[in-house]
């Protein structure tokens, strides 16, 4: 297993589709990646030579955030927006979505699992 940024990567999948198990590494990107090592896309990880996956991790490590890097970025801006009370800062801080989604129906990755409610159903037959 080739260890790259922290993260072992599957040798049985291709050196692009690998890569993309790195946080902040998607598929673009992993072509990205690839051609700036000089490595073929489509090759397993298996089939690379420590020398070219020494190539990778240089190419990784020189121009990108990845993992911890990223990942700590990432949770410092959030914590930011919530310091600053900022509208975003507040949806984070009620665990519910930030980016405007509705909420009235769906939201339920964000918002948990349900809370059932008493009398919070539809009166269909009063009109």
């Amino acid at each position: 297993m080739a260890r790259i940024a922290g993260v072992d990567l599957p040798n049985n999948k291709r050196a692009d589709i690998a890569l993309s198990y790195i946080y902040g590494i998607g598929p673009a990107l992993a072509k990205v990646i690839c051609q700036k090592a000089g490595v073929e896309p489509h090759v397993k990880l298996a089939d690379l030579s420590e020398e070219l996956v020494n190539r990778i991790r240089e190419a990784v490590d020189k121009s990108y955030r990845v993992e911890g890097d990223l990942r700590r970025e990432v949770q410092m801006n959030i914590r930011r927006k919530i310091e600053i009370n900022c509208f975003q800062g507040t949806r984070h801080r009620r665990g519910l979505p930030a980016h405007g989604q509705r909420t009235r129906t769906n939201a339920r990755t964000k918002k948990g699992a349900r809370k059932t409610v008493a009398g919070k159903r539809r009166v269909a037959a009063k009109k």
